[in-house]
């Protein structure tokens, strides 16, 4: 083997460096984050419909969800929000059952509107007026901070091909992708030379560890899709892959995160049907097989957030889709959601009419991200404010009493 191709394979090696020497916080134990990020910056507007608002609808002639009662209408919220209808048999009944809530107005300051520069940003979580550093992720941040003390012992895991931003940082993180046929891109051999390479070394553990962790995860995947072809579970995209994150999440990881692409729709997005319409009801599809699969005792210790980099134009184009905006809805999701958010849209909001767009074009942020988390972080993990500054410097939290 060419010192070329050793290298290529060192790079793949699941393992990261030792957690940070922080004071861990007291009250971690047990629960269970994942942040499912949608790449691309999907439709909030279509998502969590403003039913109360007349100019969404003039904005929107080809692509509005009708109002509640209409065909293919919106499924009722409350007095000014109504759900797509595709989220009927997932989100909706999660939502009647308080475990789940959406933060309407959310997002960040970031205004490049770039895919790539928001979700790094995002991912980073650190201040738009610094320079950044891509070594650290605010999820490996959080995972410093729990991890550090004899309390609690965090494991994070990205369910992704390669560790994401978020993920980077100097607490142990595993990452391994669970689409397709979840075969590991290293096989016996090949981890052997590399465990070789480093033998005798101080990265030596690390590399043994990063190991293990693959193999813990190709035996729990392995066991699931043995149980799916006996028990004839489905096996389509995100579905499928949220069910096997579950059942790793339940048994093994705390923490995790994962990505879904195709949410940049500016061409034929369709409305109540169509390409949007499929997408949500896959990504309905999936957290609700994930609730089930957590199964009722971890669900209640779990919370799921899903976010995007941005929202898109209030307005439809000429092309029958949205383009890239600035304000997004995000989704919180568990079974030990508060009574003052479970099954209610929360979060700092206001009318949606021309006067209070952002831009004159998007959906303006009211509720910052960072600041969404570390309210939700304090609560979760019982963070003090110091601990909080170590994930997202600078940052006051805001509680929206999520947990």
């Amino acid at each position: 083997m060419q010192r070329r191709e050793l290298l290529k394979l060192a790079a793949a090696v699941p393992f990261a460096g030792a957690a940070a020497k922080v004071m861990a916080a007291p009250a971690a134990e047990g629960a269970k984050l994942l942040v499912v990020f949608l790449r691309g910056a999907y439709d909030c507007c279509n998502l969590l419909v403003p039913t109360g608002s007349d100019f969404y609808y003039a904005s929107r002639p080809n692509i509005a969800i009708a109002r509640p009662g209409s065909p293919n209408g919106a499924l009722p919220l409350d007095g000014s929000w109504g759900l797509h209808p595709a989220l009927a048999q997932s989100v909706l009944p999660m939502f009647q059952q308080k475990q789940a809530s959406f933060v309407a107005f959310a997002g960040t300051d970031d205004l490049t509107r770039s895919h790539f520069e928001t979700q790094d940003s995002i991912e980073l979580g650190q201040a738009l007026d610094k320079r950044r550093d891509y070594r650290s992720g605010f999820l490996n941040r959080l995972a410093g901070v729990l991890g550090a003390g004899p309390v609690t012992d965090v494991s994070p895991i990205a369910f992704t091909d390669q560790l994401p931003i978020s993920m980077r940082g100097n607490a142990k993180a595993a990452n391994m992708a669970l689409a397709g046929n979840a075969r590991s891109g290293i096989d016996a051999r090949q981890s052997q030379v590399i465990a070789s390479m480093y033998r005798n070394t101080t990265l030596a553990q690390p590399v043994a560890e990063g190991f293990q962790v693959r193999d813990e995860v190709m035996r729990a995947v392995q066991a699931e899709m043995d149980a799916a072809s006996r028990n004839a579970m489905s096996a389509k995209g995100f579905e499928l892959v949220a069910r096997r994150m579950a059942l790793l999440m339940r048994d093994r990881f705390d923490l995790g995160f994962v990505d879904v692409g195709g949410w940049d729709t500016h061409v034929g997005q369709g409305g109540a049907n169509g390409y949007l319409a499929n997408r949500f009801e896959e990504l309905g599809r999936g957290v609700a097989g994930f609730a089930q699969e957590m199964g009722d005792d971890a669900w209640r210790q779990t919370v799921v957030v899903v976010i995007s980099e941005f929202g898109r134009t209030f307005r439809e184009n000429g092309n029958r889709g949205t383009d890239h905006g600035h304000g997004t809805v995000y989704w919180v999701l568990g079974g030990g959601l508060s009574a003052q958010a479970g099954g209610r849209v929360v979060g700092e909001q206001q009318a949606l009419t021309q006067a209070t767009l952002f831009q004159n074009r998007d959906y303006p942020v009211l509720n910052e991200y960072r600041a969404v988390f570390g309210g939700l972080f304090q609560r979760m993990y019982g963070l003090s404010p110091a601990q909080l500054g170590r994930v997202f410097e600078g940052v006051a939290p805001k509680d929206l009493r999520l947990v």
